[in-house]
């Protein structure tokens, strides 16, 4: 299944940039590509403003950030650095999905 904003029912609807709101840690999400981009900001203020955003505003408020993370290779959430490909970031994506899934019964239908 090619899962992406301009693919046809059911692959669209799964796409991150698909508005699906939860909460997670205390922070109201609007979407999880809102999520995704938030974890480029150390800043917890800058986070929660990307994580009010759904798909390409989303994407376009974290696009200023990739060469800062991707040179570093290092994200954050809630004021805690997570190098890119440690369990401990994987955890908190695992955690945030999970949130989705039981928040949010649009989402779980799909």
């Amino acid at each position: 299944m090619d899962i992406g904003s301009k693919s046809k029912y059911p692959a669209g609807k799964l796409s991150n940039f698909t508005g699906f709101s939860f909460e997670f840690d205390g922070v109201h999400i609007a979407s999880m590509e809102g999520f995704l981009q938030a974890l480029k900001f150390e800043n917890e203020s800058a986070q929660e403003i990307t994580c009010s955003l759904v798909g390409f505003p989303a994407k376009k408020k974290g696009k200023g950030r990739n060469k800062y993370w991707q040179s570093k290779q290092t994200l954050w959430w809630r004021s805690v650095a997570h190098p890119r490909k440690s369990k401990a970031y994987q955890y908190i994506l695992n955690r945030a999905y999970n949130a989705l899934f039981k928040q949010n019964k649009d989402f779980a239908k799909r």
